[in-house]
C-alpha cells in the first residue's frame, strides 16, 4: 500500500483533486452539470478521442509520438465506408478492413521511423498532411450519408430512466471506449511487451544493450496506434450516422493534451493508462464546462495549446538536467595536489 508522500508525487493525485474542484465549481455555476445525464453524454462525446489516446499512449510509452492517428482514423473509416455502400460488404469484411487500413497506415509510420532515423514527430507530422490531403483530394471532400443500418444505427447496451425524467443510454462508443482502455491497460501491465515499451522509452539503447528487438518494438507501438485511430473512426462513423473526412481532423491537439496531462512524458517509458483516463475526463469536464458557462470555444483551444506548451517545455528542461548529471558522472575527479 503507497504511502501518502508517494500518492502525493504522482499525476493522478493532482489530476483526481482538480478534477474535484473543477466538478464542484461547475456544479455551482450551472445546475445542470452535476446530473448523470450529462456525464453520460459527456463520456459518449469524448469516446472517440479517448480511444485514439490509448493509442497515442503506446507510442508516447514507446518513446515515440504520433501525429497522424487522426488523418489516420479518417482513412480507415472513409475507405471502410466505400466498401459498405458502394461495394455492399458485410460487417466481417468492412469492420477487418478498416482496422488493417489503420494498422497498415501505422506500420508505414514506424518504417519510415526506424529506417529513414528521423524525428517520430517531424515523421507523423509529414503523414499527416499526406494521409489527410490524400484523403481530400480522392473524396473531393464529400461525405457518405448512405451508412448501412448495422453501422449507422444506434447501439444502445443499457437503458433505463432517472427519477428527474433523464433518459440514460450506455451506447457502443462508450462500451469500445472502456473495452479500449482496458485493452491498453493489460498490454502494458501485465504483458512482457508492455514491459519492453516501457523499457525501451526509458532507455532506447540501454534496451538494444540487453537484447530487445527495438524495431520489432516500434512496428508493434505504432501498428496498435494505427489500430486504435481505425476504431475511433468507425466508432466516429456510428455516432453520428455518416463518413466525414474532416471529421476527426484537428483533434490531434486535444487527444495529446490528454495523454501529457495524465502523466505521459515525452521523452517516453512514464506514464499509466489511470492517468491518461483522468486526463481525458478533465479536458472534457472543462470543454462542457465552458459550453454550459456560455464561454467562448477558443477558450479550450487556449487551454490545450497552454498544456502542450508546458508539457513540451518540462520536457526540453528535463533533457536538459540529464545531460548535466550525465556529463557531472562522466567528469574525470581532478587529482588532489600533494603538499
Amino acid at each position: 500500500m503507497p504511502d501518502f508522500a508517494t500518492l502525493r508525487s504522482r499525476p493522478e493525485f493532482w489530476l483526481s483533486g482538480v478534477i474535484v474542484i473543477f466538478g464542484a465549481a461547475l456544479s455551482l455555476s450551472t445546475p445542470s452539470f452535476l446530473s448523470l445525464s450529462n456525464f453520460v453524454d459527456l463520456t459518449e462525446s469524448y469516446a472517440v478521442q479517448a480511444i485514439m489516446a490509448t493509442g497515442l499512449f503506446v507510442v508516447l510509452i514507446a518513446g515515440g509520438i504520433d501525429i497522424s492517428f487522426a488523418a489516420t482514423a479518417s482513412v480507415a473509416q472513409y475507405v471502410s465506408a466505400l466498401l459498405a455502400t458502394h461495394y455492399g460488404l458485410s460487417p466481417f469484411l468492412v469492420i477487418p478492413a478498416g482496422l488493417v487500413v489503420g494498422t497498415g497506415l501505422g506500420f508505414l509510420n514506424a518504417a519510415l521511423i526506424h529506417y529513414a532515423r528521423v524525428n517520430s514527430i517531424i515523421i507523423t507530422i509529414a503523414t499527416m498532411n499526406v494521409y489527410f490531403a490524400l484523403l481530400m483530394y480522392a473524396t473531393g471532400g464529400h461525405s457518405i450519408y448512405n451508412l448501412p443500418e448495422w453501422w449507422s444505427e444506434r447501439v444502445t447496451f443499457l437503458q433505463f430512466e432517472t427519477s428527474g425524467g433523464d433518459l440514460i443510454r450506455i451506447t457502443l462508443p462508450i462500451v469500445v471506449m472502456v473495452v479500449s482502455l482496458l485493452l491498453c491497460w493489460v498490454l502494458l501491465t501485465l504483458s512482457r511487451t508492455g514491459r519492453q515499451l516501457y523499457a525501451m522509452g526509458g532507455n532506447a539503447e540501454a534496451a538494444r544493450r540487453i537484447g530487445l528487438n527495438i524495431s520489432k518494438l516500434q512496428f508493434f507501438a505504432y501498428g496498435f496506434a494505427g489500430f486504435m485511430a481505425a476504431l475511433a473512426g468507425l466508432v466516429q462513423a456510428n455516432r453520428v450516422g455518416e463518413a466525414v473526412p474532416n471529421a476527426l481532423y484537428g483533434t490531434e491537439l486535444s487527444v495529446l493534451s490528454a495523454a501529457v496531462l495524465g502523466g505521459a512524458s515525452l521523452l517516453g517509458g512514464v506514464g499509466t493508462i489511470g492517468g491518461i483516463t483522468l486526463g481525458i475526463l478533465l479536458l472534457a469536464i472543462i470543454q462542457n464546462g465552458l459550453n454550459l458557462l456560455d464561454i467562448s470555444p477558443y477558450c479550450f483551444e487556449i487551454i490545450t495549446g497552454a498544456i502542450i506548451l508546458a508539457s513540451t517545455t518540462l520536457t526540453a528542461l528535463s533533457v536538459q538536467s540529464r545531460k548535466r548529471s550525465r556529463l557531472v558522472e562522466e567528469a574525470p575527479i581532478p587529482e588532489q595536489a600533494h603538499v
